[in-house]
């Protein structure tokens, strides 16, 4: 029987990105989960695979942009699957101020993450 994801474990998920906890965010994941980035080299942004690349690629981010929360999160669930909005403030590497909207669309197999796919809005001027 698939395992129902409730409002407490996404709170849970939320908290440990604010904590700036890798390690507790990237034990949500299934042995082959995988997060998507919003940017990179590849078609879907960049592929993360597995709880270790998904815990380095995150170590990295919390420590160029110590400040970085994600607010305003609003969560819906269906089924096995959520969708996350929020609003991500901090600041970049090269100092410039980052405040961006975003989403993200989960998805669960047996409790764990098996795949987490960032979406945003980028500011142009």
């Amino acid at each position: 029987m698939p395992q129902t994801i409730t409002m407490d474990l996404m709170d849970e998920i939320l908290a440990a990105f604010n904590g700036h906890d890798a390690a507790r965010v990237a034990s949500f994941f299934a042995k082959d989960g995988v997060m998507l980035a919003p940017a990179g080299p590849e078609a879907v942004g960049r592929a993360l695979s597995g709880p270790d690349a998904i815990r380095a690629a995150l170590e990295k981010r919390f420590a160029d942009s110590p400040d970085i929360r994600w607010t305003e999160a609003k969560t819906w669930i269906f089924g096995e699957k959520a969708l996350s909005e929020w609003r991500v403030r901090g600041t970049a590497p090269d100092g410039s101020c980052i405040d961006t909207l975003g989403c993200d669309l989960w998805e669960f197999v047996g409790g764990k993450i098996s795949k987490k796919d960032t979406y945003y809005k980028q500011m142009s001027v």
